[in-house]
This record gives C-alpha cells, structure tokens and sequence, in this order.
C-alpha cells in the first residue's frame, strides 16, 4: 500500500537522534533515557540549520522557513495547506475547532490523548462535549463507533470522530489501515468530520509501510508533531483544507500561538523530515531488543505489549469464561484472576486473602473487651 517509509523523504545522514540518544552518567558510563521519545537534543546538523534559517515575521505570513515547512508537510500528507504551531496539545485543540462547533460533541477513545492529556482543553476553550468508546487502544470496533454517533435532533449532535495514530497510552499501537478506512465511511455516511491526532503517525508510516499521503487522504484534519521521535525542540502543524487553515491562523492567534521569527523553531522541522524518519525503523529495532533483555533478566517484557481485551499468556480472557461458578471470579490463573505467572525459575507470588463482608472474623470475648474499655470509661465526663 503507497510508498516504502521514507519515501519523498531524503536518506538519512549524521548521528542518530532519538528517544534512545545517550545520555552521559556521572560516572561517564552511557545511560538510554526510555522515559518518552520526547527525551531529545538536537544534533550539531539541526543546530547549524536553526542557526543559518532564514526568518520574518510569521504572524504576518512573511517567515519564508515555516512557509516552506508548512508547504512540504501538506504535500506530504495531500492536503491543501498546513499551520505551524508551538504544541501538539494546541495543533490537535485547534483542529478539534474547526471540527466541532460550541456545545456539539466529539467522539473518541477513552485514553485519547485529547481528552486525557490536554487538561480539559476542548471544553474549556472550545466549548466542546466529548463521549468515548471503552479505551481500546488501536482495537477500534468500527461498527461500535458508528452505533454510538448522535444524529442531528434533540441532544447533543456528533460533529466529529478522533483518533490518535499511534495510540500512545495504548502501548504505541498501530490502528489498522483497514479500521482507519471503515471510520472514514462512517464519517461519510454521518456527514461528520474524522480528526487524526497523528503525533506520532511517522512511527506508523515506518512500521506498516503506508504512505503519509494514503493516510492523510482519510482525515478532514490532522495534527502531526515534529518533537515526538524525530528530535525537533519545538512544533507539531495542524493539516487541512486551505479554508480550514485560513480559520486554524485566527484560532492559533486566539490561542496565543501567533510567533514571530519562527522560522528558527521551523528548519528543525525540516531537518528532522531530511535526516530522521527513516531512522525510527532504527529505534522500533532497539525497543524490540529491549523487551528480549528484560524478559531474559526476569523482568517482565518491558513496556506494554498486551492491548486492553486481550488476554496475557496462561490467562483467560475476561468476561463469563473468566468467572467461576454461580457467575462469581475465578481463583486461579486460568480463570483469568490471579497472579500473572512470573519468570521462569521464579516461585509463584503468594496470593493475598481479600477481605469480604460475609467472611467476618468472630466477635472477641465480651470480658476481654470490657477490661479494655473500662480503664478508658473512666476518664470520660458525661
């Protein structure tokens, strides 16, 4: 499907920037910071090209780098027009506005990063009602998100249906291509828009081989970060029509995004597209060693691999097969309740005893409890 990763992009050159860049420890030995892929420095390269980037002023459209980011990142993705802006959190808020209007609702997941992460920001700025579906992470049912759309009528509408690719706390999942087109008919169907918080979509493009124009042809509007993986300091860009950006610059204004010479914060962008997306194929190897050495030193697989609904190995999925009878749990592992089998070699944790209201423990022995309570009894004034 569409292109090899990294296709329109140039190949990739110089030293590797990333969330497993090394980091100097005290004692000088090299420590990988695996806190977020937002962990990064900027190379010497992208610092040269900051330093040499011609700049304007961009709120008045006169910054000839952003111009030439926001150009290259809307053909990337086939859309008309793309907008510079300081945050993700901001690029997806004012996508979310040109989507929903005040007091409609959009539609998500759970864990999405737009209603989990951004502090309430689609209410509290855009007026903006938001329902999910029970988190999933990249398991979206389809035919779920379709049944739970509200019509125009009484009640709150539904304007718009978001997504985040990749699912970043669903364990980075990939959502399937296949899935991405099923919601693209739904919105069609509904008349509504369908939104991408694409953050981090270069990971997708790189791991499933789609073309950034195969996805970007599937949303109304787009947020995609430049700080997340490719190891830009600064910047994300909401992506869309030419009349939905004309009315994204007014927001970001609004917002308090409007820079000036921003084209210094810009030519790390563009050399992050020239020198770095090809490369996370390099850290999408280096996380999977990862897993293998923590699993090898009994320390679990290292970050989550198990999507929510899915079951770990030895362990039933949830529901009636996971119950015992009379519809009550199930004690054991392959109940699906119980401790996770350890390591190999490692004994089993033992299991705590759960307190219940019906497993009392006896009532002590009144005399017991009278010699108690009488020394304190005498102390007390009525």
């Amino acid at each position: 499907m569409g292109d090899a990763p990294g296709a329109g992009l140039p190949a990739p050159s110089g030293p590797r920037v990333g969330a497993a860049s090394g980091v100097r420890g005290p004692a000088g030995a090299g420590i990988v910071d695996m806190r977020s892929d937002t962990v990064t420095r900027p190379t010497e390269g992208m610092r040269a090209a900051m330093a040499a980037a011609p700049v304007g002023d961009d709120v008045y459209g006169d910054d000839p780098t952003v111009n030439a980011l926001q150009e290259r990142v809307a053909d990337l993705f086939g859309h008309e027009a793309a907008l510079f802006a300081p945050s993700g959190s901001m690029a997806n808020q004012i996508a979310l506005q040109l989507s929903v209007p005040p007091g409609s609702e959009l539609l998500c997941d759970g864990d999405a990063h737009v209603v989990t992460s951004e502090i309430g920001a689609a209410a509290a700025i855009g007026g903006i009602t938001t329902r999910t579906w029970p988190a999933c992470g990249p398991d979206i049912d389809a035919d779920l998100v379709s049944s739970m759309l509200r019509r125009e009528g009484y009640g709150v509408p539904t304007r718009a249906i978001a997504v985040e690719q990749t699912h970043n706390h669903g364990g980075g999942g990939v959502i399937p291509f296949a899935t991405l087109r099923r919601l693209r008919e739904t919105a069609d169907e509904a008349g509504i828009n369908l939104h991408c918080d694409g953050a981090r979509i270069w990971h997708a493009h790189v791991a499933d081989g789609i073309a950034l124009r195969d996805y970007g042809v599937l949303f109304d509007t787009m947020s995609v970060c430049l700080s997340k993986g490719l190891g830009a300091p600064v910047g994300s860009l909401v992506i869309g029509s030419a009349e939905k950006v004309a009315r994204a610059r007014e927001i970001r204004k609004r917002m308090g995004g409007g820079m000036r010479q921003v084209g210094i914060l810009a030519a790390a962008g563009l050399y992050a597209l020239d020198h770095h997306v090809a490369r996370l194929a390099d850290d999408h190897a280096r996380a999977a060693a990862g897993r293998g050495v923590r699993a090898v030193r009994g320390r679990g697989p290292g970050p989550r691999t198990h999507q929510r609904g899915q079951p770990r190995p030895g362990q039933a999925p949830a529901g009636r097969a996971g119950r015992g009878r009379g519809g009550g749990r199930g004690r054991g592992p392959d109940h699906g309740h119980g401790p996770a089998p350890g390591p190999p070699d490692h004994p089993p944790r033992p299991r705590r005893r759960r307190h219940r209201p019906d497993h009392r423990r006896p009532d002590p022995d009144p005399r017991r409890l009278n010699r108690r309570v009488a020394p304190a009894a005498g102390g007390i004034s009525g």
